[in-house]
């Protein structure tokens, strides 16, 4: 695939991830996913695709990867972090958004950090 038709499927997937769109963005990033599979963007897109179409282990691998590539992606981190908690994988859930959280405060992930906590207060207490 030239370099011109690979920027455009990627731009099409993420606007269809942004309309949330999910298999339809997966079949248009497959050629980049083919033609770039270790650059961290072509990875972030795929998995979030993969988190909203309900594939938490694609996603979780996709997300891991970007994390491999660039461990001071804290985004990466936050979404990985959502799709463990989708998975009931509370602990793990926390330890990523926690490290999101640190490397970049923002009230948004302060907020998801929280409702992780509760959460996991709340498995605690029915226990």
């Amino acid at each position: 695939m030239r370099a011109e038709g690979t920027v455009e499927a990627f731009r099409k997937a993420e606007s269809l991830v942004a309309q949330r769109r999910p298999l339809e963005a997966l079949r248009a990033l497959g050629p980049v996913l083919d033609e770039a599979p270790d650059k961290p963007s072509v990875q972030l897109l795929a998995g979030r695709a993969y988190l909203f179409s309900a594939q938490f282990q694609r996603a979780e691998l996709a997300f891991l990867r970007v994390i491999e590539l660039d461990p001071s992606d804290h985004y990466a981190r936050l979404v990985l972090g959502r799709t463990l908690q989708r998975q009931g994988r509370l602990s793990e859930a926390h330890t990523q958004v926690r490290l999101a959280t640190t490397m970049y405060p923002d009230p948004a992930y302060q907020e998801v950090l929280g409702e992780i906590r509760a959460h996991i207060a709340r498995v605690n207490a029915s226990e």
